[in-house]
């Protein structure tokens, strides 16, 4: 249900578009303000999903009324009503974030494609905003335990820079929680991290996924494309499990950080990048070092800031946290009600040594809401997991 205010220092024109709006869709709320002042009170007391505004009014204008509205990072959408004699003030609003502006009088069937094309825009970023809250919270760390604490102490004082981070741990504890975590709170967020999984990727096809080809440069290469460095360019990529990268791609990921280039497979031009590396791994890389499987100048470059996630089983503490996370997200996800765990089973739960780190807890706990019944009791830990 769409709340609409009418700007407009005329009774009778206010009537006019009341009247339209009514017509139009009679489940509108329609709120009216005579001046600039009471609008901009009105706005900051209540949220509404679409401005009518006029340009010329007494206390304040609707110039002043738009900019205030954007100060006060209300995200709505104004039409402004303008004069034939406004229009360099109308395109002065449009400049300041209005959505659109119509002289008066008004043109009817465009009035209307206007005001439904701004409460779609407004819907959209609505949506947009609850897509993003997801994504966040898929990566949200959980837990209270000292450990995490400080992973999140560095994280606080990491992201707002651009220094390379290594990020080191077991197997499913959470390595890419961190990377995003750092990412998110970057000045980068705006660009989503790109990820490349070193390990999945096959060592004669690592540079391309990384670098990008050109046309012709290799059999199967029938067109150009771009890699993830030159994607991620701006932002931020993380280089997952990048101990199980080849030498030779090793060789020109450290160019890429030293002179912040790279040179497509096949191509001869370089390219300017700026990209911030987040690194993470399960080997231990001074031991590969040793073995002259990776490059000690290139470990030297991606670990000015190391962070080891431990594994769940020297954090016990943020299992009951965890357990009551992914009951609440696996059973929003299955469009069930969230299901209750007796304290018994979580102590039992908490016991386990999860060789699988989290990525093991979640897994059984989705395995314990699907198999059994309205609550999940220490039997059901002791029969499935």
């Amino acid at each position: 249900m769409a709340r609409i205010i009418i700007i407009e220092d005329e009774q009778s024109i206010r009537n006019v578009l009341k009247n339209i709006l009514k017509d139009e869709n009679k489940n509108y709320i329609v709120d009216e303000a005579s001046n600039g002042l009471e609008a901009i009170e009105k706005i900051s007391s209540n949220q509404y999903d679409l401005a009518l505004c006029d340009i010329k009014m007494p206390k304040a204008d609707g110039l002043e009324v738009l900019i205030k509205s954007k100060e006060l990072e209300y995200n709505l959408p104004f039409i402004m009503i303008s004069g034939h004699g406004d229009l360099e003030t109308a395109v002065e609003c449009i400049k300041n974030g209005a959505y659109d502006y119509i002289s008066k009088p008004p043109d009817l069937n465009r009035l209307l494609t206007t005001i439904r094309n701004g409460l779609n825009k407004k819907d959209l970023e609505h949506q947009n905003k609850i897509l993003k809250n997801k994504v966040q919270k898929k990566y949200n760390m959980i837990g209270g335990s000292n450990e995490l604490l400080k992973i999140e102490e560095i994280i606080s004082k990491v992201a707002p820079t651009n220094s390379r981070v290594l990020i080191t741990g077991e197997n499913g504890t959470g390595k890419e929680l961190v990377a995003h975590s750092i990412h998110n709170k970057s000045s980068r967020a705006k660009i989503p991290i790109v990820e490349v999984n070193c390990a999945a990727i096959p060592s004669e096809l690592i540079e391309s996924e990384l670098f990008g080809h050109e046309k012709g440069s290799f059999t199967s290469a029938n067109k150009q494309k771009k890699g993830k460095f030159e994607i991620a360019s701006g932002g931020t990529i993380f280089l997952d499990e990048i101990g199980d990268m080849s030498l030779s791609a090793q060789a020109k990921v450290l160019r890429a950080l030293q002179e912040n280039k790279i040179t497509r497979v096949g191509g001869e031009k370089d390219i300017n990048i700026d990209v911030r590396i987040i690194a993470a791994t399960n080997k231990n890389l001074e031991k590969l070092i040793s073995e002259e499987k990776f490059r000690e100048d290139l470990y030297h470059r991606i670990s000015v800031i190391k962070i080891h996630v431990p594994p769940l089983r020297d954090r016990k503490e943020d299992i009951p946290l965890l357990i009551d996370f992914f009951l609440n997200s696996i059973c929003i996800e299955q469009g069930i009600r969230k299901k209750i765990i007796e304290q018994d089973a979580i102590k039992l739960l908490t016991e386990k040594k999860w060789t699988g780190n989290i990525r093991q807890l979640r897994n059984i706990v989705e395995r314990l809401i699907i198999l059994s019944e309205n609550y999940i009791s220490k039997s059901d830990v002791e029969l499935y997991v």
